[in-house]
């Protein structure tokens, strides 16, 4: 077995330790849950709404890119805060996709003690988007201005979903990332080995419509 085959073939059977987490009788507990969900990498975010004393600011890894016609991203905002009510008055939210050296950014908007409306905006750079007003982060890698396309509840978030009306970004490559309830940078792991080197470079399978990898 070729180092190749060690990197892509999965392992015969999950660790038993968690095989007993998920086959209670309700299923895997919140924590068990939680923690799982953690093992999927996201990038991060600072979504923003509203203007004057009305402004909220909110750090968001559960954001997502659906639909380039018409153009659509969703992100998730948890049922009954503040940041929900916002941006459902403003009817507009923007989106800041930070960089790596922004993690002092993103814990300032995950803090739940962080000032309220404008004056938690005043320790970072930041201007109102063109086309909403809603404000955007200085710094950041790309932005993306929205109205308000739709609201749905799932569980205990709602899914808010926005019409890009504008949209730019840098050339810069170092994203912050969140993964195992912390922060990172992003690694060239291709880099460090041959292995993934070779499997970088093989050409993506095809299907009917195309790659099997759907970018926006």
């Amino acid at each position: 077995m070729g180092d190749v085959d060690r990197i892509i073939r999965p392992a015969a059977s999950p660790p038993a330790a968690r095989v007993s987490a998920a086959v209670g009788r309700n299923g895997a507990s919140q924590e068990e849950l939680r923690s799982t969900f953690s093992r999927y990498p996201t990038g991060v975010t600072v979504l923003g709404a509203g203007n004057d004393e009305l402004m909220r600011g909110m750090t968001a890894a559960s954001f997502t890119s659906v639909s380039l016609v018409p153009p659509l991203v969703l992100v998730c905002i948890r049922r009954g805060t503040l940041m929900r009510q916002v941006v459902l008055d403003a009817q507009a939210f923007a989106v800041s996709v930070l960089a790596v050296t922004q993690e002092p950014v993103a814990r300032h908007f995950a803090d739940p003690g962080r000032p309220p409306g404008r004056a938690q905006f005043a320790a970072v750079g930041w201007w109102p988007a063109p086309v909403t007003g809603a404000p955007m982060l200085a710094g950041s890698i790309a932005w993306l201005d929205c109205r308000l396309e739709d609201v749905t509840v799932a569980g205990d978030h709602e899914v808010i979903f926005g019409r890009v009306a504008w949209a730019t970004r840098t050339d810069r490559r170092d994203p912050l990332l969140y993964f195992a309830r912390s922060y990172q940078r992003l690694q060239s792991s291709a880099a460090a080995s041959p292995a993934l080197q070779n499997l970088a470079g093989r050409q993506p399978s095809r299907t009917r419509g195309g790659t099997d990898v759907h970018p926006l």
